[in-house]
């Protein structure tokens, strides 16, 4: 017996002596797997318009549900939302109770017991599981947005209570939890940056990545992106640049885990890649597809793979590094338009929300998940080369314009010459017929005068 237990002492019996050794990634095909299907229970299918899973490890997601198509609800139709326990798709585990049906929904990364929510009637809400059903406390609807709230979002803070959102209403509005009555701080997405709510345009997406703490990003209704700086001396200098982003709304954005300076935005028919540096177009980008996208997230674990959404029901992923054309994935979920779309962050579940309130879970694989070999490196040169093409192109774009400026300015001004020259022949001729009447009268006055 002390033998053992002196062999115990000498050796580190939790040694992990593999630890040094890389492991080879897989050859096998990607794919993903349904691990469960969560059903609105009403009656009446409402659609799953927010996904955000709980904090602390894969076991919870909360989902919004919301019917946008205002017109075509039953006045009698429900307002609440769920918390779902990811291995019970029977029942959920908790009911959120809205006064206005929820469009987003956001658990605070500090605190996972708490929950925001952006409602449809432009009011924001906040819930404590611990206090039950009920809301805790929601904005006056005096200082809230006139239209839905569409996104809400934790900002990095001390107190972790700090929060805001934004709405087509075009305001952008910062809260604080524990002084609800009213937001501490507001912008107007007016690209004029004059802050004029008559030019503003509405809000579909935000980011904001926590690394940045006063940078944030904007899409909107028009398409266009804004990127903009919290701590700007004057309301004008908050909004930095303006992408021209996409053909239609904006409807979801998010900065690269891995790269932050390159972000992805999902809008019309196509996802685009874009670069801070580079303010006239993406980057990179996806072929148009026949079905509109509706949402888009990075894969949290893999710097060049992405997840889409789109309106026929598909989940597309894809992974530039294997290839850009094409989705390296492609998966019907189901046959209803698929609304909203999670990674959780240790990237090996995703959630889809459909438009008939049905969020199916899916497993990737493995080779979808680990980091392939050289994979940072790789990307940080396919970004960098994408770039600089970018701006080759823009700065040539940039001498065409100024040569064609230049053309038709000189074109204009030969004009204007011609005309001065026609101008002043007419005046010669009519100084010189001027001259000859005046003198063949002079010559007749005389000779009348010689009479």
């Amino acid at each position: 017996m002390e033998h053992i237990i002196r062999q115990n002492n000498a050796l580190d019996i939790y040694e992990d002596y593999f630890a040094d050794i890389e492991v080879e990634g897989t050859d096998e095909p990607p794919s993903a797997k349904t691990i469960n299907v969560f059903r609105d229970p009403n009656e009446y299918k409402r659609t799953a318009t927010h996904i955000s899973w709980f904090p602390d490890g894969p076991r919870k997601l909360a989902i919004a549900y919301c019917n946008l198509e205002f017109q075509r609800s039953p006045t009698d139709i429900c307002h609440d939302s769920y918390i779902w326990d990811v291995e019970n798709p029977n029942k959920p585990e908790m009911t959120l109770k809205p006064v206005s049906p929820l469009v987003c929904i956001e658990y605070n990364p500090k605190d996972s017991h708490i929950l925001l929510g952006g409602c449809y009637n432009g009011q924001v809400a906040y819930w404590d599981v611990r206090k039950g059903s009920q809301p805790v406390e929601m904005t006056p609807v005096e200082h809230s947005h006139r239209d839905p709230a569409y996104k809400t979002v934790w900002l990095q803070s001390k107190t972790g209570s700090e929060c805001f959102s934004a709405s087509t209403d075009g305001q952008v509005l910062w809260w604080d939890t524990r002084k609800f009555s009213e937001p501490f701080e507001s912008m107007i997405l007016d690209p004029t940056k004059k802050q004029d709510l008559t030019k503003s345009q509405g809000s579909m997406a935000l980011e904001y990545e926590p690394t940045m703490p006063t940078k944030f990003m904007v899409g909107t209704e028009q398409g266009s992106i804004f990127t903009c700086n919290r701590k700007a001396k004057t309301p004008a200098e908050k909004i930095v640049s303006v992408y021209p982003g996409h053909h239609g709304p904006v409807y979801s954005l998010q900065r690269n885990p891995f790269f932050p300076k390159n972000f992805l935005s999902v809008g019309d028919w196509t996802a685009r890649i874009w670069s801070e540096d580079i303010r006239e177009s993406s980057i990179m980008w996806t072929k148009y597809h026949t079905a509109y996208l509706t949402d888009g997230c990075w894969s949290p674990t893999r710097p060049a793979v992405f997840y889409t959404t789109r309106m026929d029901g598909t989940l597309d992923i894809w992974d530039f590094l294997f290839k850009q054309n094409d989705p390296t994935l492609s998966i019907q979920v189901c046959d209803d338009p698929l609304m909203s779309l999670r990674a959780q962050d240790q990237g090996k579940l995703i959630a889809c929300g459909s438009q008939q309130g049905t969020a199916t879970l899916l497993e990737l694989s493995e080779g979808l998940i680990q980091l392939q070999r050289n994979e940072k490196s790789l990307v940080t040169a396919m970004f960098e080369r994408e770039t600089r093409r970018e701006k080759i192109l823009e700065a040539r774009h940039r001498e065409m314009k100024l040569k064609e400026r230049t053309k038709s300015k000189g074109a204009a001004e030969k004009e204007d010459d011609e005309k001065e020259e026609d101008y002043d022949e007419e005046d010669l001729v009519g100084k010189a017929e001027a001259d000859f009447f005046d003198t063949i009268e002079h010559a007749v006055k005389c000779s009348r005068k010689g009479r």
